[in-house]
């Protein structure tokens, strides 16, 4: 293997500035936007009783997802030895850590009490897997951290693939974990699923590699640094097998629901009469998100501009199927007391109504301003960007 050189970026050259203003902005917006929340109650928000978890979880859950998935890139050179993933691995830990604590951002400033993440980080019941994902995010921080070290400092050279080992070991369980806050709930009927868990993982390794692709093309044009193509089409060609898998799961959980008699209900709400959900699922999940990829990304003529705008559209469709996920499991009307009937004057077997509010899409781009901010200045203040990504 040819010897890799690393450098930081150059700051204070106006793309620099550019970037970093930018940035800042959509950081100070986005503070607005919780201030405003705070201030005036979550009925500025477009949640009900209903529908909970808002926009700002869709972002949230997206990005923590994604994190997750762009450490896939570490794992692939380190774990598995494929030496063209190698040189990117530093950059594949930052993003990583930066898409977690952007998404972590959100989610704790959606709260509408940031402050009681006191209580959820002192006082733990092991029964909930909100408590275990707690655990998950902070060890995943510590872990990738000194996975970093470990690439970036020749005396723990000796502790490298331990450490990538622990980190891939844990970013699966990290996944299993997330997608498991839906499927141990059991009151909605459109989650309460094993699938949960590698749907997530499989969610994981499309749209954290989309991130990574776009990072990199981004960072290596603003920068004048060299990319070979074969390298971009690789990427591509192993993005478009995460997107085969994604969509497989996808099948997977919605076959296994039709499959349950208890799932009719929801599974015809979201697949032919949810509307906008249906619409989303169809149209962009699958397949604006999915198949449109997929057949650029296998293209004998996939060259770095479809690359790119394969990844993209990865990324639409990935925020569609968490929307989907998400919105449209507390949309659909609870069950409180499977085989009775029940009646009541508040909501019963009515479709909840959620439209999202400006503050509460402010907040959630917030938080990939703070994973990209995260990322220019680790990239700026550390040796992550290899000098050169051109073929030998």
């Amino acid at each position: 293997m040819k010897r890799i050189t690393f450098r930081e970026l150059t700051p204070m050259t106006t793309g620099w500035l550019a970037l970093m203003g930018a940035l800042l902005v959509v950081a100070a917006i986005a503070g607005a936007a919780v201030l405003y929340m705070e201030h005036q109650g979550h009925w500025v928000t477009g949640m009900t009783n209903q529908v909970v978890w808002g926009t700002p979880h869709v972002f949230a859950i997206f990005l923590i997802v994604a994190a997750s998935g762009a450490l896939n890139v570490a794992s692939i050179g380190s774990v598995f030895g494929r030496e063209p993933y190698q040189p990117l691995g530093r950059l594949s830990g930052l993003l990583a850590i930066a898409l977690l604590a952007g998404g972590l951002a959100v989610l704790v400033l959606d709260l509408g009490r940031p402050d009681r993440l006191i209580v959820a980080m002192t006082h733990f019941n092991f029964k909930s897997i909100f408590a275990w994902n707690v655990i998950l995010y902070s060890g995943f921080f510590a872990i990738v951290g000194a996975y970093l070290w470990t690439m970036m400092d020749w005396k723990m050279k000796g502790y490298y693939k331990g450490a990538a080992v622990t980190a891939f070991v844990w970013r699966l369980v990290l996944t299993t974990g997330t997608g498991s806050i839906f499927g141990f709930l059991m009151a909605r009927d459109a989650y309460n699923s094993a699938v949960m868990a590698p749907l997530f993982i499989a969610m994981s390794f499309a749209f954290g590699l989309a991130a990574f692709i776009l990072v990199v093309m981004g960072a290596y044009a603003g920068s004048g640094r060299p990319v070979a193509p074969e390298l971009v089409t690789r990427m591509g060609r192993l993005l478009g097998l995460f997107c085969a898998a994604n969509l497989y799961f996808v099948a997977v959980q919605h076959l296994t629901a039709l499959y349950m008699a208890d799932r009719g209900a929801v599974e015809a709400f979201i697949l032919a009469d949810g509307g906008i959900y249906t619409l989303l699922f169809w149209g962009v999940q699958v397949a604006l998100g999915g198949l449109v990829p997929m057949a650029i990304l296998f293209s004998k003529n996939a060259t770095r501009c479809t690359v790119r705008f394969a990844a993209i559209l990865v990324m639409i469709g990935g925020f569609a199927q968490v929307y989907v996920i998400l919105i449209g499991g507390q949309a659909f009307p609870l069950n409180l007391f499977p085989g009775m009937e029940v009646s009541s004057s508040f909501q019963d077997g009515v479709v909840g109504t959620y439209a999202p509010s400006l503050p509460e899409v402010l907040l959630g781009i917030g938080g990939f301003a703070v994973a990209g901010l995260i990322t220019l200045v680790g990239a700026t203040f550390l040796r992550i960007l290899p000098d050169s990504l051109a073929a030998d």
